[in-house]
């Protein structure tokens, strides 16, 4: 038994459902050299384990064996990497769950971003002004006043568990109607970005960034016309993609390259990870003025451009270094 593996966790972008026992894909098993266990919940190993991706997998000596997770680690494998939610005392670990925890809470998530000292030759990185609501959402009102924010308010849950819910979000348009919201929260200043956000996948040194469609502008006539608490289906979702779509080129120019790997360096150095996506919006007007409003750990690569390609590169790298 080979217990000397990598192991990566995938949490955060699952239904919070019990991962099953799942027949492999590979029938026969071809030869190969490095083993990637796995125990995925029905939704992720649907995104994830695409054909295309366990073909190319393959061609590059990998194979995909599902992990039964009623028996021991130690009674299965051998495995080289094991992607699952568990940890084996012997098993050397990349992105530790004390890690991500950091990415499950929405406030601790922005605060390991406001601490980055980057340079900005390329660009400054901020994050929006925010306030947690633990409890009592009827203290809203004086609480957002004394924060010194104004509406509209973007309002996420406060955590992050890969549910639906988690990923609610919300538009306020008046301190009274923040009231009838459901606490634990975090309150977050909208910022006018032209309706565009970048999602910035890495995977270990690898960076790809798509375009994807966010939340509309807001004009001083649409805020003081409107009243209440607006919800949003989820936004920037694969099928809301803005790349191919003739946008403004000051809108659809990407965030500068140097800037993002200055960024994914200090955070992997600062959280321990390798594998999250950053959501990064910039302000409109501005040339290089940036926000970064969400961290996920392990999220949608199936939804990424060339994953598989970045992804079974990224697993080779693992077993060599």
């Amino acid at each position: 038994m080979k217990l000397n593996a990598t192991i990566l966790y995938s949490c955060v972008d699952d239904e919070r459902e019990e991962a099953s026992t799942l027949p492999s894909e590979i029938s026969p098993p071809a030869p190969a050299s490095i083993i990637v266990g796995y125990a995925f919940t029905s939704k992720k190993k649907k995104s994830f384990l695409k054909p295309k991706f366990i073909r190319l997998a393959r061609n590059k000596g990998i194979q995909f064996v599902p992990i039964d997770l009623k028996r021991a680690l130690s009674e299965q494998g051998p495995f080289n990497i094991v992607l699952h939610k568990r940890l084996h005392p012997e098993v050397t670990v990349v992105d530790p769950p004390e890690a991500i925890q950091h990415l499950r809470n929405r406030q601790s998530m922005l605060e390991v971003v406001a601490d980055l000292k980057l340079p900005e030759s390329y660009g400054k990185v901020c994050t929006p002004r925010q306030l947690v609501i633990s409890k009592n959402p009827t203290s809203v009102p004086d609480e957002v006043v004394k924060a010194g924010l104004t509406v509209p308010l973007v309002v996420k849950p406060l955590v992050v568990d890969g549910s639906v819910k988690s990923h609610a979000l919300f538009l306020a348009y008046d301190h009274i109607s923040l009231s009838e919201l459901e606490a634990p929260m975090v309150l977050q200043e909208f910022i006018n970005h032209s309706g565009v956000l970048f999602k910035v996948f890495i995977v270990g040194e690898s960076i790809k960034v798509v375009r994807r469609f966010s939340l509309p502008d807001l004009s001083e006539t649409d805020i003081s016309t409107n009243s209440g608490v607006f919800g949003f289906p989820r936004v920037s979702g694969a099928d809301s993609s803005a790349d191919d779509v003739d946008l403004d080129p000051a809108v659809a120019e990407l965030p500068p390259q140097p800037m993002l790997e200055m960024l994914a360096k200090e955070l992997h150095h600062r959280l321990g990870l390798r594998l999250f996506n950053l959501d990064i919006i910039r302000q409109k007007g501005t040339k290089d003025l940036y926000y970064i409003i969400d961290i996920n750990y392990f999220p949608g690569y199936g939804k990424m451009p060339d994953y598989e390609q970045i992804f079974t590169d990224f697993l080779v790298s693992l077993v060599q270094s």
